[in-house]
């Protein structure tokens, strides 16, 4: 399988003095950031710093929408019309893309937070919504997602598609993640996460928290910054994989295109 990967974390997810996640320290191992855009986590001064720093360390940048909802961190479900996620998404996107153009570099993904980035992989009205949304303001960016109704309907409008691996997550048996209200959804063994990656990327299987196998064709894996192991584990993990011999790379979108 893939001998080539990206490594991508959230970052940017601060809120005025409220401080989430070790930022410096993860560019160091990332090849990619998704960066909050306010509707989450992030405000214009966490923006603007985030993007200076993703551009002076070489590491491409995407836009990380979400639900509007600071109190739930974007963890929670809200009764959106499709209308209102595209307009979501194009605001967010807007304001990223502003702050990347002013510090001389462009977003190159984007990657839908949250319970936003769960619904579109399983509700095509919302997919097409964020596929709408891209394809007007931006049809070289790459979408990042899981396989499920946003993927698909980003290669059928001829988007770059990176799938995206998360190895600290639990799979169910039909490839989703296991809700993170439920017991075991989040693997915090440092050792187990290095294993699953280094397997996802090298053979393209994950296993279910049932023990099946479940295919997971990896164009990037997402490092989750926001524990007190996220930095140990993120370096831990790019160790692994060069160790067993895949290279880190950005993404490509013209390797990714439909």
């Amino acid at each position: 399988m893939a001998q080539r990967i990206d490594l991508v974390a959230d970052l940017g997810e601060s809120f005025g003095p409220w401080t989430m996640g070790d930022d410096a320290a993860l560019l160091e191992v990332l090849t990619s950031a998704n960066v909050a855009c306010g509707f989450h986590g992030g405000d214009p001064r966490v923006m603007d710093r985030t993007v200076a720093e993703c551009v002076r360390r070489g590491v491409a940048i995407g836009a990380h929408p979400s639900f509007p909802d600071l109190v739930g961190f974007g963890r929670r479900a809200m009764d959106l019309t499709p209308h209102e996620v595209r307009t979501d998404v194009v605001y967010q996107l807007g304001a990223l893309a502003a702050f990347a153009a002013y510090h001389g570099t462009r977003v190159a993904h984007l990657a839908p937070h949250g319970r936003l980035g769960n619904l579109v992989a399983v509700r095509p009205d919302y997919a097409e919504a964020v596929v709408d949304a891209v394809t007007r303001v931006d049809p070289e960016i790459i979408v990042l997602a899981q396989d499920g109704a946003l993927a698909d309907a980003a290669r059928a409008a001829g988007l770059p598609v990176a799938i995206v691996g998360i190895a600290d997550r639990a799979y169910e048996d039909d490839g989703t993640l296991v809700p993170r209200s439920e017991e075991g959804a989040v693997i915090h063994d440092v050792d187990e996460i290095a294993r699953r990656t280094v397997r996802m990327v090298r053979d393209g299987v994950i296993d279910s928290r049932h023990g099946r196998e479940i295919p997971v064709a990896a164009d990037t894996v997402l490092l989750h910054g926001d524990s007190p192991e996220a930095v140990e584990t993120s370096r831990r993990i790019r160790a692994e994989l060069e160790g067993a011999g895949v290279e880190i790379a950005p993404l490509d979108p013209e390797r990714l295109r439909a």
